[in-house]
């Protein structure tokens, strides 16, 4: 079975209040980037992810794993590792955006994802105003280029 992944992807002009957001300590790397092998700590969750091909819509698998095949597979990484903060604040139509605030080498960095159901909703989406740019389509803006990423630039 093939399961897809449909999101946009923004920067984030000003951060909204989050007081009330629930949010994820994550820790990720890079088993490989062509094609994408992830490997991630979300809290005291493990998930081996598996991503295909492009931008707004991609195929995408997941398996949760043990924290001592994390810590193995952890050896393995390419490149730096992404560590953030996730939070998730409700959008209207209920859909979610996920804002991740960066630690580490991308200190600094924000960016918001959307996930939806289909590729119309996506496309249709009216972000509110605190979201900045769209970067869907922009590659340099994917997890897996900032692993390849010793300085960030975030300008």
């Amino acid at each position: 079975m093939k399961n897809f992944e449909i999101e946009r992807k923004f920067l984030v002009k000003h951060i909204p209040n989050l007081e009330n957001c629930k949010n994820y300590y994550i820790k990720q790397g890079y088993i490989s980037t062509n094609p994408v092998l992830r490997i991630r700590q979300k809290d005291n969750k493990y998930i081996f992810t598996f991503k295909g091909k492009g931008d707004i819509q991609r195929e995408e698998f997941e398996k949760e794993i043990t924290k001592e095949e994390f810590e193995n597979l952890w050896l393995k990484i390419e490149g730096e590792p992404i560590i953030k903060t996730r939070y998730i604040i409700p959008l209207e139509n209920d859909l979610v955006a996920e804002l991740d605030i960066y630690e580490g080498n991308l200190q600094g960095f924000k960016n918001i994802e959307v996930e939806f159901d289909n590729i119309e909703q996506a496309e249709n989406f009216i972000p509110p105003n605190w979201f900045g740019e769209d970067i869907t389509k922009n590659i340099k803006y994917t997890n897996a280029y900032l692993s390849k990423v010793s300085n960030f630039n975030k300008n």
